[in-house]
Protein backbone atom coordinates (compact mmCIF):
# COMPACT_ATOMS: atom_id res chain seq x y z
CA UNK A 1 0.00 0.00 0.00
CA UNK A 2 1.55 3.45 -0.42
CA UNK A 3 0.49 7.03 0.11
CA UNK A 4 1.14 10.55 -1.65
CA UNK A 5 0.58 13.33 1.26
CA UNK A 6 0.95 16.67 0.51
CA UNK A 7 2.04 18.73 2.47
CA UNK A 8 3.99 16.02 4.24
CA UNK A 9 7.03 18.04 5.44
CA UNK A 10 5.17 19.77 8.10
CA UNK A 11 2.35 20.11 10.48
CA UNK A 12 -0.81 17.30 9.97
CA UNK A 13 0.70 16.05 6.33
CA UNK A 14 3.93 15.70 8.34
CA UNK A 15 2.21 13.63 11.46
CA UNK A 16 -0.51 11.86 9.07
CA UNK A 17 2.93 10.30 6.93
CA UNK A 18 4.04 8.95 10.46
CA UNK A 19 1.03 7.45 11.17
CA UNK A 20 0.45 5.92 8.26
CA UNK A 21 3.56 4.53 8.31
CA UNK A 22 2.99 2.83 11.35
CA UNK A 23 0.17 0.73 9.78
CA UNK A 24 2.97 -0.16 7.42
CA UNK A 25 1.74 2.36 4.81
CA UNK A 26 4.28 3.39 2.13
CA UNK A 27 4.48 7.33 2.31
CA UNK A 28 5.70 9.48 -0.31
CA UNK A 29 5.44 13.67 1.19
CA UNK A 30 4.56 15.75 -1.75
CA UNK A 31 5.97 19.31 -0.70
CA UNK A 32 7.91 22.42 -2.18
CA UNK A 33 10.04 22.22 0.66
CA UNK A 34 13.56 20.32 1.02
CA UNK A 35 13.55 16.82 1.37
CA UNK A 36 10.53 16.16 0.16
CA UNK A 37 10.08 12.73 -1.74
CA UNK A 38 8.22 14.07 -4.71
CA UNK A 39 8.91 18.10 -4.79
CA UNK A 40 6.00 19.44 -6.44
CA UNK A 41 4.09 22.61 -6.07
CA UNK A 42 0.64 21.73 -5.92
CA UNK A 43 -0.99 25.00 -7.79
CA UNK A 44 1.43 23.63 -10.94
CA UNK A 45 -0.88 21.08 -12.69
CA UNK A 46 1.87 19.69 -15.03
CA UNK A 47 3.77 19.34 -11.81
CA UNK A 48 1.65 16.98 -10.29
CA UNK A 49 1.14 14.85 -13.19
CA UNK A 50 4.89 14.67 -12.87
CA UNK A 51 5.36 13.66 -9.27
CA UNK A 52 2.03 11.53 -10.39
CA UNK A 53 4.15 9.71 -13.25
CA UNK A 54 7.42 9.45 -11.05
CA UNK A 55 5.21 7.75 -7.61
CA UNK A 56 3.87 4.80 -9.85
CA UNK A 57 0.92 3.07 -8.14
CA UNK A 58 -0.69 5.09 -5.54
CA UNK A 59 -3.66 3.56 -3.49
CA UNK A 60 -4.13 6.82 -0.78
CA UNK A 61 -3.69 10.45 -1.27
CA UNK A 62 -3.71 12.94 1.38
CA UNK A 63 -5.04 16.49 0.50
CA UNK A 64 -2.82 18.59 3.66
CA UNK A 65 -1.43 21.40 1.41
CA UNK A 66 -2.68 24.31 2.67
CA UNK A 67 -2.12 28.48 3.37
CA UNK A 68 -3.80 30.45 5.77
CA UNK A 69 -3.65 32.80 3.15
CA UNK A 70 -4.57 36.72 3.78
CA UNK A 71 -5.93 38.23 7.71
CA UNK A 72 -7.96 41.62 7.01
CA UNK A 73 -11.27 41.92 6.60
CA UNK A 74 -12.61 40.96 3.04
CA UNK A 75 -13.19 44.71 1.53
CA UNK A 76 -9.54 45.12 2.67
CA UNK A 77 -7.96 41.81 0.76
CA UNK A 78 -5.84 42.04 -2.28
CA UNK A 79 -7.17 39.87 -4.78
CA UNK A 80 -3.65 38.40 -5.32
CA UNK A 81 -4.18 37.26 -1.63
CA UNK A 82 -7.38 35.98 -2.49
CA UNK A 83 -6.51 34.01 -5.65
CA UNK A 84 -3.36 32.64 -4.06
CA UNK A 85 -5.00 30.89 -1.10
CA UNK A 86 -7.33 29.07 -3.86
CA UNK A 87 -4.62 28.04 -5.90
CA UNK A 88 -3.11 26.15 -2.87
CA UNK A 89 -6.44 25.14 -0.93
CA UNK A 90 -8.92 24.35 -3.73
CA UNK A 91 -6.87 24.55 -7.23
CA UNK A 92 -4.21 22.34 -6.02
CA UNK A 93 -6.26 19.75 -4.62
CA UNK A 94 -7.80 19.31 -7.91
CA UNK A 95 -4.79 19.08 -9.43
CA UNK A 96 -3.85 16.05 -7.23
CA UNK A 97 -7.55 14.54 -7.28
CA UNK A 98 -7.37 14.56 -11.43
CA UNK A 99 -3.65 13.28 -11.66
CA UNK A 100 -3.58 10.25 -8.86
CA UNK A 101 -7.30 9.10 -9.11
CA UNK A 102 -7.80 7.33 -12.68
CA UNK A 103 -5.72 4.21 -11.25
CA UNK A 104 -7.55 4.15 -8.12
CA UNK A 105 -10.65 3.79 -10.43
CA UNK A 106 -9.29 1.43 -12.41
CA UNK A 107 -7.75 -0.78 -9.85
CA UNK A 108 -11.33 -0.41 -7.74
CA UNK A 109 -9.80 0.88 -4.41
CA UNK A 110 -8.36 4.16 -3.32
CA UNK A 111 -8.68 6.16 -0.23
CA UNK A 112 -8.65 10.60 -0.68
CA UNK A 113 -8.55 12.32 2.57
CA UNK A 114 -9.16 16.16 1.89
CA UNK A 115 -8.27 18.45 4.59
CA UNK A 116 -11.05 21.38 5.10
CA UNK A 117 -11.22 23.64 8.03
CA UNK A 118 -14.12 24.18 10.41
CA UNK A 119 -13.45 27.45 9.29
CA UNK A 120 -15.25 26.24 6.11
CA UNK A 121 -18.34 25.64 8.10
CA UNK A 122 -18.51 28.12 10.26
CA UNK A 123 -16.69 31.37 8.92
CA UNK A 124 -13.80 32.55 10.33
CA UNK A 125 -13.71 36.61 10.69
CA UNK A 126 -11.04 38.31 9.23
CA UNK A 127 -10.11 34.98 6.93
CA UNK A 128 -12.79 35.14 4.57
CA UNK A 129 -10.15 33.78 1.85
CA UNK A 130 -9.57 30.37 3.88
CA UNK A 131 -12.82 29.99 4.58
CA UNK A 132 -14.41 30.10 1.99
CA UNK A 133 -11.68 27.91 0.16
CA UNK A 134 -12.01 25.16 2.57
CA UNK A 135 -16.02 25.49 2.08
CA UNK A 136 -14.64 24.61 -1.32
CA UNK A 137 -13.25 21.68 -0.33
CA UNK A 138 -15.89 20.25 1.55
CA UNK A 139 -18.03 21.04 -2.03
CA UNK A 140 -15.42 19.32 -3.88
CA UNK A 141 -15.16 15.93 -1.81
CA UNK A 142 -19.40 15.55 -1.75
CA UNK A 143 -19.76 15.91 -5.30
CA UNK A 144 -16.68 13.80 -5.86
CA UNK A 145 -17.82 11.05 -3.26
CA UNK A 146 -21.22 10.92 -4.84
CA UNK A 147 -19.39 10.47 -8.43
CA UNK A 148 -17.03 7.75 -7.08
CA UNK A 149 -19.72 5.77 -4.65
CA UNK A 150 -19.78 2.56 -6.45
CA UNK A 151 -15.85 2.94 -7.94
CA UNK A 152 -14.31 1.04 -4.41
CA UNK A 153 -12.44 4.45 -4.08
CA UNK A 154 -13.71 6.72 -1.29
CA UNK A 155 -13.35 10.13 -0.44
CA UNK A 156 -13.89 12.09 2.80
CA UNK A 157 -12.55 15.60 4.40
CA UNK A 158 -11.47 16.26 7.92
CA UNK A 159 -13.04 19.96 9.81
CA UNK A 160 -10.81 20.54 11.87
CA UNK A 161 -10.32 23.76 14.36
CA UNK A 162 -7.22 25.28 15.31
CA UNK A 163 -4.71 22.65 15.19
CA UNK A 164 -0.95 23.76 17.04
CA UNK A 165 1.20 23.83 13.39
CA UNK A 166 3.67 26.09 12.21
CA UNK A 167 0.96 27.59 9.67
CA UNK A 168 -0.36 29.07 12.26
CA UNK A 169 2.31 31.50 12.11
CA UNK A 170 0.86 32.87 9.19
CA UNK A 171 -2.31 33.71 11.45
CA UNK A 172 -2.54 37.15 13.15
CA UNK A 173 -2.63 36.46 17.23
CA UNK A 174 -5.73 38.10 17.80
CA UNK A 175 -7.31 36.05 14.67
CA UNK A 176 -5.61 32.82 16.31
CA UNK A 177 -6.71 33.71 20.26
CA UNK A 178 -10.35 34.55 18.64
CA UNK A 179 -10.77 31.11 16.70
CA UNK A 180 -9.34 29.14 19.85
CA UNK A 181 -11.51 30.78 22.37
CA UNK A 182 -14.59 29.39 20.22
CA UNK A 183 -13.21 25.78 21.28
CA UNK A 184 -15.04 24.03 24.20
CA UNK A 185 -12.47 22.09 25.12
CA UNK A 186 -10.48 25.45 25.23
CA UNK A 187 -6.92 24.32 23.69
CA UNK A 188 -5.87 23.56 20.29
CA UNK A 189 -5.67 19.97 18.63
CA UNK A 190 -2.72 18.61 18.07
CA UNK A 191 -1.60 17.50 14.38
CA UNK A 192 -1.40 13.59 15.56
CA UNK A 193 -4.84 14.25 16.74
CA UNK A 194 -6.02 15.07 13.54
CA UNK A 195 -3.44 11.75 11.97
CA UNK A 196 -5.51 9.44 14.04
CA UNK A 197 -8.25 10.41 12.11
CA UNK A 198 -6.79 10.39 8.42
CA UNK A 199 -5.44 7.07 9.08
CA UNK A 200 -8.89 5.46 9.85
CA UNK A 201 -10.35 7.42 6.82
CA UNK A 202 -7.27 5.79 4.67
CA UNK A 203 -8.07 2.20 5.66
CA UNK A 204 -9.81 -0.57 5.14
CA UNK A 205 -11.55 0.07 8.33
CA UNK A 206 -13.57 3.27 6.84
CA UNK A 207 -16.14 1.36 4.01
CA UNK A 208 -20.04 2.87 3.86
CA UNK A 209 -18.49 6.46 4.66
CA UNK A 210 -17.48 8.89 1.02
CA UNK A 211 -18.32 12.28 0.66
CA UNK A 212 -18.51 13.44 4.00
CA UNK A 213 -16.97 15.66 6.10
CA UNK A 214 -15.79 14.71 10.04
CA UNK A 215 -15.25 17.53 12.50
CA UNK A 216 -12.57 17.09 14.61
CA UNK A 217 -12.85 20.50 16.82
CA UNK A 218 -12.63 19.67 20.34
CA UNK A 219 -16.94 20.91 20.27
CA UNK A 220 -16.79 23.86 18.41
CA UNK A 221 -18.59 22.34 15.32
CA UNK A 222 -22.26 23.16 15.89
CA UNK A 223 -23.37 20.92 12.66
Amino acid sequence: MRAVVTGGMSGIGAAAATRLRADGVEVLTLDVAHGADLVADVTDPQAVRRAADEAGRVDILVNSAGVVGPNAPLWEIPFAGWERTFAVNVHGTFHTCQAFLPPMIERGWGRIVNLASIAGKDGNPNMSPYSASKAAVIGLTKSLGKELATTGVLVNAIAPAVIATPMNADTEPEALAHITGLIPMKRPGRAEEVAELIAWLASDRVSFSTGAVYDISGGRATF
